[in-house]
């Protein structure tokens, strides 16, 4: 396996702006050396590729696990990128039954790759199929009904399963164990999200002062999918309401009309601290008891919600529910209750903050 230089990126044609699913896959690295933060897991990620292309194998299988929007997606398509791989793509619930993941590993080429996403999606018998398919590179299955019925050992050629998850916990201990190589995708720092922005704006091909760079990632969550979105509408605004470039003041009060404040809360996260605070005098609350208080799906609270404002030293987890901390009364201009937690939490991006 030959290894390929990095295709060039170049800017959006007009007509091509309209598609914003267009957009996704073309502002998405293709390369390592284009992939942007996670520095430890791309020096891992490197050695475990090159190693693999140096001794003529097939990859060993990955895992990625971390909120929602880091890029895990992408860094499989950057793995098979990298390994000169055709790569198929599939997620935990649309394999419903086993017969659905049979047919697509008889289908697999050595040396190809199976993303599968939300992979702790799985059903157990689908798992069932994927243990000894992961192991052995072997499919066994089951030949009629009845008595008559036997098994049938079918041989796999050696393929590559990457998986994607956001709920690590919720992964069985078998499936987990087979996957020879474990990485968390962290928040993204303030360096990396301006690096991002820079990026997508020259590949959107739309003027951005280093200011309006900065108050985008500043407010993107440090998640890149999220600060890739906002970029989009923020060029909107600034095509129809200026001069089409992004400035600072273009910036902020594009991300104030969207009611995105200056820490990257948005509307839901804002409900759910509020409703912690004044529904239920800042906790400690169950998240089924919050979900249902601002009719929200409890998954999305958990997945999407929840692992900002934790870093952000927002809430705390506590064995009876969530709890809303000094900080996030202060950020929200209401009074502390001598309750609330004031311990020192540490920052979005590494700063310790004192929520006191």
């Amino acid at each position: 396996m030959t290894s390929q230089s990095p295709p060039p990126e170049r800017a959006i044609a007009p007509q091509q702006q309209a598609d914003d699913v267009g957009l996704d896959t073309m502002l998405r690295p293709q390369r390592l050396t284009q992939f942007t933060g996670q520095d430890r897991l791309k020096d891992n990620l490197r050695i475990l590729i090159e190693a693999a292309r140096a001794r003529g194998e097939t990859l060993d299988h990955v895992l990625f696990h971390g909120p929602p929007g880091l890029g895990k997606t992408t860094l499989a398509q950057v793995v098979a990128n990298e390994m000169n791989a055709n790569i198929r793509h599939t997620a935990g619930p649309a394999i419903e039954h086993s017969g659905d993941l049979a047919a697509i590993l008889s289908n697999m080429r050595t040396g190809d790759i199976l993303f599968i996403d939300e992979v702790h999606r799985l059903s157990r018998p689908v798992e069932e199929i994927l243990y000894p398919a992961m192991e052995d590179f072997v499919l066994d299955l089951i030949v009629g009904k009845g008595p008559g019925a036997k098994n049938v050992r079918l041989k796999l050629p050696r393929f590559t399963v990457i998986g994607a998850t956001t709920r690590l916990a919720l992964m069985t201990a078998p499936l987990r164990a087979r996957f020879g190589a474990v990485y968390r995708m962290d928040f993204y720092d303030q360096a990396a999200m301006e690096t991002i922005v820079e990026r997508g704006a020259r590949i959107l091909d739309v003027p951005i002062a280093a200011e309006g760079t900065a108050e985008i990632a500043r407010r993107a969550r440090g998640t890149p999918r999220v600060a890739l979105r906002l970029l989009r509408r923020v060029r909107d605004y600034a095509q129809v309401r200026s001069d089409g470039a992004i400035t600072h003041a273009t910036a902020v009060a594009a991300l104030d009309l969207m009611e995105i404040d200056a820490l990257g809360l948005d509307d839901l996260d804002r409900r759910v601290l509020r409703a912690i605070i004044e529904k239920f005098n800042g906790g400690p609350v169950g998240l089924e008891t919050i979900a249902a208080s601002i009719s929200e799906e409890s998954d999305t609270i958990m997945d999407v919600v929840e692992p900002y404002l934790l870093q952000l030293g927002f809430l705390e987890r506590t064995s009876r529910g969530r709890t809303a901390t000094a900080h996030a009364y202060r950020h929200l201009n209401l009074p502390i209750p001598d309750t609330a937690p004031r311990t020192v939490q540490p920052g979005l991006f590494g700063n310790s903050e004192e929520a006191s």
